[in-house]
């Protein structure tokens, strides 16, 4: 087997850089618009990551695959924005829960928002099922080489 992709294609780590790169750029199109200029491209690899929230600091670095360090860094930077904030976890008095405030939760409705609009921006291009089709391929190869966080 060649180690050379396909001429009609880039390799598939181009594929996927360069696809998540124009999935943020068009994320972050109406950022400003909708009241959320203070917002970084960097702060997306916690919001990307945090869920619904209620999360420790060390979950999410390892989910964002960030140090702990830059992802503590990045919670203060979003705590100081207003859209984190830090509470005590009842499971662990020692321990503390980042989760999101009022205006991280509208800032993860209307992104979650944006995120549909893209979703069918690009299944315009190619077409819903074929769309779907590359979605569930793509979840099918997460689950099998990261099976620690299958979404099944």
């Amino acid at each position: 087997m060649s180690t050379d992709p396909p001429a009609d294609r880039q390799a598939i780590g181009q594929l996927l850089v360069r696809l998540l790169r124009e999935f943020r750029r068009e994320l972050g199109v109406a950022r400003a618009d909708r009241g959320y200029a203070d917002v970084r491209d960097v702060h997306l690899q916690i919001f990307g990551n945090i869920g619904t929230g209620n999360i420790r600091l060390t979950e999410l670095a390892g989910r964002a695959q960030l140090s702990l360090a830059a992802t503590s860094e990045l919670v203060n930077d979003l705590v100081g924005l207003g859209y984190l904030a830090r509470s005590a976890d009842t499971r662990d008095r020692r321990a503390k829960l980042i989760i999101l405030t009022e205006r991280g939760q509208r800032l993860m409705r209307d992104a979650g928002a944006r995120v549909a609009d893209i979703e069918a921006a690009w299944a315009g291009i190619v077409g819903a099922d074929r769309f779907e089709a590359a979605c569930e391929v793509l979840q099918e190869l997460l689950d099998t080489v990261d099976p620690d966080n299958a979404r099944r």
